[in-house]
C-alpha cells in the first residue's frame, strides 16, 4: 500500500530511540499517523514541527498497518508561528479540534482551511475570527453545524441576534426579545448580510457560542475537556482586539 498527499505537520511523538510518529492532517486522507524514521535526526526536527506543510509518501504491507512517512518539507512556517500568542496557541488547538474527527476520514476542506489559517496567524487581531470559524467547520462535520442564516421561528435573513440553545439556529431580534435571557449572541460578523469586523465583545461572544456547542455535543458526550490551548488562544486573541484600533473595529 502506498499514497502520496500533501500534508500539515499537527503532532509528534517520539518512538524509540531515533524515531518519531507524525501526526498529518493530509488534503485528501483526513488526520493520519505514520513512522518517520530518523524523525529525531538534525535534518528532520526543523521539519516535524506543527504548522509546516510537507508532501508526505506513506507506505505500508496492509491499509490498517501504522506503516512508514517519507516527508519533505513545502512550507516551514513553525519558526513564525512562534512570534506571536495567538499562533502558538492556535495551531495546537486547531490541532486538538482535528482529533476530534475520525482517524484517515477525508474532510479537505478542513485541509484546505487549516492552510490558510495558519498564513494568516501573524496577524492575532484577525486570528480569532478565523478560527471560530474553523471550529463551526469542524462542528459541522462530526454533524452538529449550526444553522446561522436565517431566523428558526419567522425564515427571516435579517437583525438575526441570537442562537437557540436548543436548536443550534439562529433566531432574529423580534423573535428572540422574550427569550433573550436564554438565549445565545450571534456576533453580527457571523450573521446574514453585511458583516462588520470582529472587536472584543462580538469576538467573545462567538468563541462563547462556539464553546457551548462543543462543550454539549462532543466534549461531555465524550467525557473530555477543551484542549487548555483554546483558552490560551481565547485571552491572546480578546487582547490583540482589545488594543486594535477603533477605526479598525468599524470595519
Amino acid at each position: 500500500m502506498q499514497w502520496q498527499d500533501e500534508a500539515i505537520i499537527i503532532g509528534v511523538k517520539r518512538h524509540g530511540e531515533t524515531s518519531v510518529i507524525a501526526e498529518l492532517m493530509t488534503r485528501e486522507r483526513g488526520r493520519h499517523l505514520g513512522l518517520v524514521r530518523s524523525g529525531r535526526s538534525r535534518s528532520m526536527q526543523p521539519v516535524l514541527q506543527p504548522g509546516n506543510r510537507v508532501e508526505a509518501v506513506w507506505r505500508a504491507r496492509l491499509d490498517e498497518h501504522l506503516g512508514e512517512l517519507k516527508l519533505e518539507p513545502l512550507r516551514l512556517r513553525a519558526a513564525k508561528l512562534m512570534e506571536t500568542a495567538t499562533a502558538v496557541y492556535g495551531v495546537q488547538a486547531m490541532g486538538a479540534l482535528l482529533r476530534l474527527l475520525p482517524e484517515r476520514d477525508p474532510h479537505p476542506h478542513l485541509f484546505d482551511a487549516l492552510d490558510i489559517i495558519l498564513d494568516t496567524m501573524d496577524d492575532p487581531a484577525d486570528a480569532g475570527e478565523l478560527f471560530v470559524r474553523f471550529e463551526l467547520a469542524v462542528l459541522n462535520d462530526l454533524g452538529y453545524g449550526l444553522d446561522l442564516t436565517e431566523c428558526a421561528a419567522t425564515g427571516v435573513r435579517q437583525n438575526l441576534k441570537y442562537v437557540s440553545p436548543k436548536s443550534g439556529r439562529a433566531v432574529c431580534g423580534e423573535a428572540g426579545a422574550p427569550y433573550a435571557d436564554r438565549m445565545l449572541a450571534l456576533p453580527a460578523f457571523l450573521g446574514e448580510g453585511p458583516k462588520p469586523a470582529a472587536d472584543r465583545d462580538s469576538m467573545l461572544a462567538a468563541f462563547r457560542l462556539t464553546q457551548f456547542f462543543l462543550h454539549r455535543h462532543v466534549y461531555e458526550p465524550r467525557g473530555i475537556t477543551a484542549n487548555d490551548a483554546r483558552e490560551g488562544f481565547v485571552q491572546a486573541a480578546l487582547k490583540a482586539l482589545s488594543a486594535r484600533p477603533v477605526d479598525r473595529q468599524a470595519g
